[in-house]
């Protein structure tokens, strides 16, 4: 059996829901806002255009730790703009469900990971590496949580300079 974790993020962002809701669903900007963690996206399978759900996508995904994940996910609900559910296949499998709820000016945006490890690191080393992975999947949400801030200024800039003053989301580590 492989090693299972379960992780919750939350991120409080100065936000709408709509406009969290609006990035974390889109996949294909996950390398471009997110390049720390999402180094490669593709669609494999296209969303029902009327639920939004059923859409499968290919990830290259990494942390800080020098190791590349390779996986899939599909769309099993979305309810904007309030979030998604997602089943994972590849490297590990299991679910992901991202809640956005509005908080006055405020949303928080929860996610749920639970997922069990195939990749061959992460199922045989589980035991004594287990803190090292869980810290491995913090950095890379901090990483998402400062680049989601940068994506929301980017997007919320209403002239080219203000959008060319925004920094550049965190790059990938040991990566070539």
């Amino acid at each position: 059996m492989a090693p299972e974790y379960a992780f919750l993020t939350r991120w409080r962002l100065r936000a709408t829901a709509q406009e969290v809701f609006d990035v974390l669903a889109d996949p294909f900007g996950l390398a471009r806002w997110w390049p720390s963690v999402y180094l490669d996206v593709k669609e494999l399978a296209p969303p029902d255009p009327t639920t939004g759900a059923g859409r499968v996508v290919g990830l290259v995904t990494k942390g800080w730790l020098p190791y590349i994940l390779r996986w899939n996910f599909t769309v099993t609900t979305s309810t904007p703009p309030t979030g998604f559910r997602l089943v994972a296949h590849g490297d590990f499998e299991g679910t992901g469900v991202w809640t956005i709820r509005q908080d006055g000016d405020w949303v928080e945006a929860t996610y749920d990971w639970r997922i069990a490890a195939n990749k061959p690191l992460l199922r045989y080393g589980s035991f004594a590496f287990r803190p090292i992975f869980a810290a491995n999947h913090r950095w890379a949400m901090e990483r998402g949580a400062e680049s989601l801030e940068l994506e929301l200024r980017r997007r919320r800039a209403r002239t080219s300079e203000e959008r060319d003053a925004v920094p550049a989301p965190p790059a990938p580590t040991f990566y070539r």
